[in-house]
């Protein structure tokens, strides 16, 4: 479980706008780790984050014109029924609120990966940091950047 950085990329909701932006990203070799669209009217909004924050931020700088950073707590979780819940209710249990939320798709048995937005993270990986439905990952790894930079 670590702190990521998620881009929030804000499109035009007509055909290719999406192709595009993750065709820039695939072209430079930038992987998606997780994403997430909604749509909202004639908009909508990317939510993803990428193996590589510092290529990914470089990719939209020239791809796209509307987008921002937030950090965001992303964690492997098994992939079987409550995983999800059981993290969801640990936070609940201790008033933690939880903006949105996400996961990939997992093979059934394996593994997915959840993205959290909640607006104390630090508090909120110190409530999760035992879970047993979580991965331990090494806190060396992850990557806190800037908030709320906007682009454009």
């Amino acid at each position: 479980m670590h702190i990521e950085t998620q881009f929030s990329i804000f499109l035009i909701n007509k055909p290719g706008v999406l192709a595009a932006v993750t065709g820039a990203l695939a072209k430079a070799k930038v992987n998606i780790v997780a994403l997430t669209l909604a749509d909202a009217g004639e908009h909508g909004v990317l939510r993803i984050v990428c193996d590589d924050q510092d290529k990914a931020r470089t990719v939209l700088g020239r791809a796209h014109d509307q987008w921002t950073e937030t950090d965001v707590m992303v964690m492997e979780l098994e992939n079987r029924p409550g995983a999800f819940a059981n993290m969801a209710q640990r936070l609940a249990d201790e008033h933690v609120n939880v903006s949105y939320a996400y996961c990939t798709g997992g093979a059934p048995g394996g593994r997915t990966t959840a993205v959290f937005k909640a607006p104390d993270l630090i508090h909120a990986k110190m409530v999760l940091r035992d879970a047993p439905e979580a991965r331990k990952s090494s806190d060396a790894s992850s990557r806190v950047s800037p908030r709320g930079r906007r682009r454009g």
